[in-house]
């Protein structure tokens, strides 16, 4: 446990399926709950249409005739949340954005899901937006963490989450509350680079590599945050192994695989780029080390 104090400081971290916020922010979670900032994690579907991994739970994905993945994907955020929260605390819990199953997995660009009455990514955009406005009046965070333009990969849900965090932030200052930084959740270049490098002779069988340029990276002159997550790091590990129908995590615990079965690193520093609101340099290159600075402060 941190001996470092948080009080009054509140992160919100949004994602667009369970499994995202223990893939791209499972550190910075742990981290932030550890130093006693209170933390929210808002998920905007069920992941409905993920690929399942292994065959003891396929029957209850989208294509494998019960449909009832989205159901057992909150238990499975509930164990991510839990592995996440600091021993002896009361556990993280989910909020879904709306209510769970107000908006309905989106599935891939092109997926005949998209169509679905009520998929995320053909939700009028000011309902999401205002549900997330609500979330942010409601628990008043000075950090709100979302993706970056290109949705990190894509995903048609992800592009909607951060179309919905920008505008949401401003729906919640104009009705009494000033989010005092934004950040984009990124994956820095160059950590990629060496992560991969690391794992090329422990990639577990049925496994491979990445393809050159095939996963998603920023420049490192890009990034303005780096968050050491060392100490949390196997709490980490535990949520994603937690996510078992979408992630499988490899006998050293330092990669993951989704259902492609592509080789990805666990990184032990998480990366962020700020958006709005004031950098405040606080590690080496002037870069931040903190995602809470002076400015973040309440009078």
């Amino acid at each position: 446990m941190s001996t470092v104090n948080r009080a009054g400081a509140r992160l919100l971290v949004v994602h667009a399926h369970p499994d995202d916020e223990s893939i791209m922010t499972g550190g910075i979670i742990a981290r932030y709950l550890d130093e006693g900032a209170e933390v929210t994690v808002v998920t905007c579907t069920l992941g409905e249409e993920g690929e399942v991994i292994g065959e003891q739970w396929a029957m209850l994905a989208a294509d494998g005739g019960a449909d009832q993945l989205g159901g057992y994907r909150i238990a499975e955020l509930t164990r991510a949340l839990a592995a996440l929260s600091p021993d002896g605390a009361e556990p993280l819990t989910p909020l879904f954005l709306g209510g769970a199953g107000r908006w309905r997995d989106s599935g891939m660009a092109g997926a005949p899901s998209a169509s679905h009455p009520r998929a995320f990514v053909g939700a009028p955009i000011a309902e999401p937006v205002s549900a997330l406005a609500d979330v942010i009046v409601e628990r008043r965070p000075q950090v709100v963490v979302g993706y970056d333009p290109a949705g990190t990969y894509g995903h048609p849900d992800h592009l909607t989450v951060h179309r919905i965090c920008g505008a949401a932030i401003a729906e919640a200052r104009e009705r009494g509350w000033s989010v005092a930084k934004h950040y984009w959740s990124v994956t820095e270049a160059s950590a990629l680079a060496q992560g991969l490098d690391e794992a090329v002779d422990r990639v577990p069988p049925g496994w491979r590599m990445p393809l050159h340029g095939e996963l998603p990276r920023y420049r490192d002159d890009q990034i303005t945050t780096a968050i050491d997550v060392s100490t949390v790091l196997d709490r980490k590990v535990d949520a994603l192994a937690a996510h078992a129908t979408q992630v499988t995590v490899s006998p050293s615990r330092t990669e993951y695989a989704l259902s492609n079965n592509i080789l990805q690193p666990i990184f032990a520093e998480e990366h962020l780029i700020l958006v709005d609101g004031d950098l405040e340099p606080t590690g080496p290159g002037g870069r931040e080390n903190d995602l809470f600075g002076p400015s973040t402060r309440e009078v």
